[in-house]
């Protein structure tokens, strides 16, 4: 049972009782071969007992969804409703191994999208149009509408378009996240007028999601806490990584080309974002912004450190431990935070407008600067294109990140030509590994070549390399290659899981 004293304080609408359902009742309104919008960013702010009840339902009787969400999902959600067979589509995002299988083995469909582009594509009915929205709501205002959680990511489109709403009031969220959200949603082309975002703090909406309280058909009182990130902490090769790009913002000011501080920052999730932006706190910089999707453990330090003057997301996905000192204490940092729909803290047009410097990590990449996202082997999903390629195209300045080698040394990330392109040489402005960073910028593909090798390479495939570019040099062209030694490097990963035979062991060893 629910406190209905704390829900009356959270569900001011007066209308709640009437619409007062349980998970298994209100997953009964999703049917067979529909679309369903759920909330979800990252592992933050997912709806978290009807999407259970309708795995429950799946396991019992024939149920498949094509489902939408912003991004993953957590506390398992994707991986039990793969299990249930529930899904036959899923979009734009995922991160869960069960998921995954079922993807790369063609039992479940997946458009892996640009973040900022899902709902525009629903809005201009290019997708099938939303039957049910599930949102998670941390309060229902007087007027019904829907205060979110720890993320908005695609909620607001999905509640607006949906032909039914089911709210998931989480008694468990912090009633403060009321007023941090900035909902705002772009008006219809060709006549939508500019986006009027001119800094990261910029508040151009309302703290709710203005829906027809005529549409909600369901609410479900939960309790529940989002999936702690599993970000660890900095190891010798991220913290090198870190060193490398700060020593590079350093001499940028020193030209004279960025200021202390600097432009606003994105960085994409993961451990090598999360400590490269953490090891801003140590060095030259003040006053800095941020406009980015998630805003992880990193975002918070800064915060502390008096570094970061403002952060501007789509979610919220922290660690356990700092998940315990933000969320008991979310009050200090309300003034300095907003939470956006995607579509905006993706916007490109926004990106460029405000020069963001933006921070992906790069799966693989290749000596002309091509980077591959999301295939392991040019064919396996990984997780998806998520928002690097929103930021790449438009930032001011495009940074990947990765550590040069993987499986202990086995696969070089770097190779003569990547097994699958999401973000082209064009996009890509700075490269860094452990091992040092190539700045691309104004470099022809030969001159981007040398600099990759020579700084980025691990040593021990650097040779390999050279050689590679010496004979493809040798057969001329602007961007010179030998396709299939080019290609070696991947039937070499496919046959026998590693790419030993272009290791110089001698150097390996040296290093």
């Amino acid at each position: 049972m629910f406190d209905e004293g704390m829900v009356n304080e959270r569900c001011r609408w007066p209308r709640w009782r009437d619409r007062l359902r349980t998970a298994e009742q209100a997953a009964a309104l999703i049917e067979d071969g529909m679309t369903v919008g759920m909330s979800g960013f990252t592992r933050a702010g997912e709806a978290k007992a009807v999407p259970r009840a309708l795995a429950e339902r799946a396991n019992n009787e024939p149920l498949a969804i094509t489902l939408m969400t912003g991004a993953s999902l957590g506390n398992d959600l994707d991986k039990l409703l793969t299990e249930a067979n529930a899904l036959s589509r899923r979009m734009p995002f995922q991160v869960d191994a069960t998921l995954r299988r079922a993807i790369n083995d063609g039992s479940v469909m997946f458009m892996d999208q640009h973040l900022s582009e899902t709902v525009e594509l629903l809005r201009n009915r290019q997708l099938a149009e939303m039957d049910v929205a599930v949102i998670e709501a941390c309060a229902i205002t007087e007027e019904g509408y829907i205060v979110p959680t720890t993320s908005v990511g695609n909620s607001a489109s999905y509640a607006i378009l949906a032909d039914k709403v089911i709210i998931e009031l989480n008694l468990d969220s912090p009633a403060a996240l009321e007023g941090l959200h900035d909902i705002y949603i772009p008006q219809m082309r060709p006549t939508r007028t500019p986006i009027p975002v001119v800094a990261p703090d910029s508040r151009i909406g309302t703290p709710y999601i203005p829906i027809d309280p005529d549409s909600v058909a369901a609410i479900v009182i939960t309790q529940g806490k989002d999936s702690p990130s599993t970000v660890q902490p900095p190891d010798n090769d991220t913290r090198r990584i870190a060193e490398h790009l700060i020593g590079f913002f350093a001499d940028e000011v020193e030209i004279g080309r960025l200021t202390p501080a600097l432009l606003p920052l994105q960085a994409g999730i993961g451990n090598m974002a999360n400590a490269v932006v953490s090891g801003l706190a140590e060095g030259p910089f003040k006053h800095l912004t941020m406009y980015s999707e998630v805003l992880q453990d990193s975002t918070f330090e800064l915060l502390d450190s008096g570094k970061l003057d403002f952060a501007s997301g789509c979610s919220i996905t922290l660690s356990e431990r700092c998940g315990e000192r933000v969320w008991n204490d979310i009050e200090r940092y309300r003034d300095r935070l907003i939470l956006r729909p995607q579509e905006l803290s993706n916007h490109p047009g926004i990106i460029r407008r405000l020069g963001i410097i933006a921070i992906n990590t790069a799966l693989e990449m290749d000596i002309y600067g091509n980077v591959n996202s999301t295939h392991v082997g040019g064919t396996k999903m990984m997780n998806g294109i998520g928002g690097s390629g929103d930021f790449a195209r438009n930032a001011q300045l495009s940074v990947f990140i990765t550590k040069s080698l993987a499986k202990g040394g086995d696969i070089s990330s770097i190779v003569p030509f990547v097994s699958h392109v999401d973000h082209t040489e064009h996009d890509v402005d700075i490269f860094v590994t452990e091992h040092g960073l190539a700045d691309l910028r104004g470099l022809a593909p030969r001159e981007r070549a040398v600099q990759i090798i020579e700084r980025c390479v691990d040593p021990s495939y650097r040779p390999a390399l050279r050689r590679y570019f010496a004979d493809a040099c040798k057969r001329g062209g602007h961007t010179p290659h030998c396709l299939e030694q080019a290609l070696s490097w991947h039937i070499a990963m496919e046959e026998h899981g590693h790419m030993r035979r272009f290791r110089s062991e001698e150097t390996a060893d040296a290093v």
